[in-house]
């Protein structure tokens, strides 16, 4: 009997607000096993599925968690070509509170008064944060509704129980809050998740998440405390830094149940008997900051035996919102880094330390100084000429704001002098660098940590080569992921932090490949499709804050190509990744409405220049989409908006007609893989070639050449399939001759960058792909390397030939360049959904002597590893078990190859 290697689950299906979802199972086949004949489930409760004759051992559904607080162990055996299995390891799943009724728990809050904050509540002594120039930062932040915010920081607040525990074996904690929330229980904390409940569209829905505290409980009397600060759900969001945008009042719903021999029993459930007061946390938030004075600090708070008259009742809050359980993995803290330096600066009279690496999370510090000793923390990406902090680089200053926004992203704490450490937990931080002031110092680097905090994803994809700097570049974009996925993906961890549908657009399969970022994706586009407005269109950024809604002021710059795209193609993109075709059935609705959308917006209207110059509309037109606000390729080099309104007015058609096409060509793909009915299939199809047909019409001269003389309409048309077959060579020629007159560099932005080296090296260019992967002068990916970047640029010159920095320096959008690693220089990429079927097909070059990559596919590790040695070539691959391969060595015919390890020696290729 063979034991399977290894079994895992995933929570799938359910709709845009996660009712009803069901975890499904995979599982790798045991070793040596080359195809799966069939499979059976069971459960420790009673479930048997029997034989299933089927290879499928990827995403298969367990039916049985259909009510509230089933917990069970799921396994599964397998018949293979070596005959049947032992069962697998066992998987605990349990379901949670599935339906509204099973919640005792009532919403509840805190009766708030604001009062101005004394000296001693602030560390620059007036009750505001230190700004990065020593300056007051004071909210003057609007409402969501377009009211003026509050004007000064608000704290984080204790709500408290205590409660009788009679004898019990197991015992739960469910609890989610809008705000953000940490519990305790006599003391202990709960769980290790930061950022709970994490962000939706809190509109439609809020997260909640279930807690094992068996541990932490023991009958008798006890003490359930929970803090509570603002989080993104009424602390400053977005762009234009609102506040209170979904509400004025952060409240709370917890229960806590234990398992006797009658059952489930609630001891302790969140009503207004529940006391309240505020905490050592004066201010929290998610951008400014976060400020603590120790002196505060009241360990009765965890003593069931004391009382406090100053505390006050609790007062009940309206939850009308769906509870749903996440799908997502949690954000925590993943790990720890030492600085590299700790530097005086200003004299003397401050510390910088140098963590050697940009990341998204706060510092841990040690021994804050004598009682009363007020320290100032303020975090940034990089240092001036003089070796201090600064930030000014990632102030708002833009067209679409009324008036300059200072970063934010400053700490504080006065000491109690005890010897404490301050770990702020209620805001986060894009940062290399930290600069303490008021410390009395030495400053050590052992007195202070990096914490950094993402959500705890699975890594599945790692590459390495001999050319260092570009080892480099690919750990930059690794941390430039990991800077972003602080719960939803975000475009920055310091200046926005905004769900930008447009970022994950372009870098989702280079996500996928790296981390399982499935179903973090999967929980990001639920609110996707509930931002989308009932027309189609889709929103900028999800979860979209009210203030930057479709009736905000910024509402016109919705349903921009390239950015609404997204619920097409990531859900696309994950697919191909992974082979789950459940997140195509959920995404459905969303990405036909998209397109009908876009192809009403077509068929609408005309651009004014279009309409003076052709009055008379061609046929074809109905499908050119060249009406609405589009953001176009965005970045493009040396490119600077100076007139945001005549930006706006462009025609961006080349770009969004492209889109159009391709997001109708891949709906009409979708229908085939879901089965849908031939109809269904023809109506996306149809708009997919007239899109096709209208931009050639329009943007392809006689002689074969495109309109549009840049690299990214070049490289988006060959990307795209837009160019008959019989002016490819030209077009692709055309590109190239473009990328010589920019000094062999090149001209993309946001839009095609991630495309271009691929389709260089499909054209037959791999030269000239080798030549800009290695370029070393801007703009280029090596240049940022050479000018110490760790995480990617959101500018292709983020930091000057002077040493300026210039934008955010941790964007990863331009780090889509690492799928040209994986799938070219390494040479893997998958030929079906979620690689049962890959080719190994190395394409060395720029001087690479060896590559080697592995991927952790659902159906097993994959390993690709090359190396030139002489006239030669050797290839070491491992294909894991129900897959097939084929492998191209040079100047032979391609070898399919079955489940195994290999290794092979061939010619090697002429560069």
């Amino acid at each position: 009997m063979l034991r399977p290697a290894n079994a895992w689950a995933e929570v799938t299906g359910g709709d845009a607000l996660g009712r009803g979802n069901q975890p499904a199972l995979c599982w790798w086949l045991p070793e040596r096993a080359r195809e799966q004949h069939a499979y059976r489930l069971r459960t420790d409760d009673g479930f048997d599925s029997g034989r299933v004759d089927s290879p499928a051992q990827s995403f298969v559904r367990l039916p049985v968690f259909d009510r509230s607080r089933r917990c069970a162990a799921a396994q599964v055996k397998v018949w293979t070509d070596l005959g049947e299995s032992e069962w697998s390891d066992p998987v605990r799943l349990e379901a949670g509170l599935l339906e509204e009724a099973d919640w005792q728990a009532q919403w509840i809050g805190v009766a708030e008064e604001w009062r101005p904050q004394t000296a001693a509540e602030g560390p620059d002594g007036a009750g505001g944060f230190l700004g990065v120039n020593g300056s007051q930062e004071a909210d003057r932040s609007q409402g969501g509704d377009g009211s003026q915010g509050v004007d000064r920081p608000r704290p984080a607040y204790w709500l408290r129980t205590t409660f009788d525990v009679p004898p019990f074996s197991q015992a739960r904690l469910y609890v989610t809050a809008l705000g953000l929330y940490e519990a305790f229980i006599d003391g202990g904390r709960v769980g290790d998740i930061e950022l709970a409940p994490g962000y939706t569209q809190y509109l439609a829905r809020v997260q909640y998440q279930a807690y094992d505290v068996t541990p932490l409980l023991a009958p008798g009397r006890r003490v359930l405390a929970v803090l509570l600060a603002d989080g993104w759900y009424r602390g400053r969001v977005g762009l234009p830094r609102s506040v209170d945008q979904y509400g004025r009042d952060v409240a709370l719903r917890a229960q806590l149940e234990v398992r006797t021999g009658r059952g489930w029993q609630v001891v302790a459930a969140s009503d207004p008997g529940w006391r309240t007061a505020p905490s050592h946390i004066v201010a929290a938030d998610l951008i400014a900051g976060q400020r603590e004075d120790h002196r505060r600090l009241e360990p009765s708070v965890h003593d069931a035996s004391a009382g406090d008259p100053s505390w006050r009742p609790a007062v009940p809050r309206d939850g009308a919102v769906a509870v749903v359980r996440s799908v997502a993995p949690p954000v925590r803290r993943i790990q720890e880094i030492r600085p590299v330096a700790v530097r005086l600066v200003r004299g003397g009279t401050a510390f910088v330390a140098d963590f050697g690496q940009n990341f998204s999370g706060w510092v841990r510090l040690s021994h804050p100084g004598p009682a009363g000793t007020m320290l100032t923390l303020s975090h940034g990406e990089w240092l001036d000429g003089e070796g201090d902090l600064t930030t000014a680089h990632l102030d708002v200053d833009l067209p679409v704001v009324p008036e300059p926004l200072p970063l934010g992203q400053v700490d504080g704490v006065v000491s109690a002098g005890d010897g404490g450490v301050f770990e702020p937990r209620f805001t986060t931080h894009g940062f290399r660098y930290v600069r303490v002031e008021g410390h009395p110092g030495p400053l050590r680097p052992g007195d202070i940590t990096g914490v950094v905090v993402h959500c705890d994803l699975r890594r599945l994809g790692w590459f390495g080569c001999s050319d260092e700097r570009v080892n480099r570049l690919h750990e930059a974009v690794v941390w430039s992921l990991r800077s972003n996925v602080c719960d939803i993906p975000t475009d920055c961890p310091q200046r926005e932090r905004a769900g930008w549908t447009g970022d994950w657009q372009v870098f989702a399969p280079t996500a996928a490949y790296l981390y399982d970022v499935l179903a973090f994706t999967r929980k990001w586009l639920g609110d996707v499709a509930l931002d989308q407005r009932a027309d189609g269109c889709v929103a900028n950024m999800s979860p979209c804050p009210p203030a930057e809604g479709f009736d905000g002021p910024l509402g016109g710059l919705h349903g921009s190509a390239g950015w609404g795209d997204a619920v097409v193609s990531v859900p696309w993109d994950l697919y191909q990744a992974y082979g789950d075709a459940s997140l195509l059935r959920e995404m459905w609705d969303p990405m036909t409405a998209w397109v009908r959308f876009a192809a009403a917006a077509a068929a609408g209207g005309r651009h004014p220049d279009r309409a003076a110059a052709r009055p008379q509309p061609a046929d074809l037109e109905r499908y050119l989409w060249d009406t609405g606000f589009h953001w176009g390729e965005w970045l493009e080099p040396g490119a600077v908006i100076t007139d945001f309104p005549a930006f706006a007015g462009t025609d961006k058609s080349e770009t969004a007609t492209a889109y159009l096409h391709r997001s109708a060509a891949t709906v009409a793909r979708i229908a085939e893989v879901l089965g849908l009915p031939e109809e269904q299939r023809c109506r996306y199809q149809v708009i997919a070639d007239g899109a096709r047909a209208a931009w050639q019409a329009e943007f392809i001269r006689p002689d074969g050449t495109l309109a549009v003389a840049t690299q990214a309409s070049h490289v988006r048309a060959l990307a795209f399939g837009l160019v008959p077959e019989v002016f490819r060579a030209a077009v692709a020629e055309r590109l190239v001759e473009l990328i010589g007159r920019a000094g062999g560099h090149l001209a993309t932005g946001f839009l095609s960058t991630g495309c271009l080296l691929p389709v260089l090296a499909d054209c037959g260019y791999l030269s000239t792909a080798y030549e800009l992967l290695r370029q070393d002068t801007p703009p280029s990916w090596l240049a940022m390397v050479d000018r110490g970047a760790t995480t990617m640029w959101e500018e292709w010159e983020g930091v000057d030939d002077r040493g300026a920095p210039h934008g955010s320096l941790n964007h990863y959008s331009k780090g889509a360049v690492a799928t040209f690693l994986h799938r070219y220089v390494a040479g893997l990429r998958p030929t079906e959904p979620g690689y049962r079927s890959f080719e190994v097909r190395p394409q060395p070059g720029g001087g690479i002597t060896w590559a080697t990559t592995r991927h952790v596919s659902p159906y097993g590790p994959i390993e690709v590893s090359w190396r030139l040695a002489g006239a030669s070539m050797e290839l070491d691959v491992l294909v894991p078990g129900g897959t097939t391969a084929t492998v191209f060595l040079p100047g032979e015919a391609p070898r399919p190859v079955s489940p195994g390890r290999y290794r092979w020696t061939g010619s090697a290729p002429v560069a």
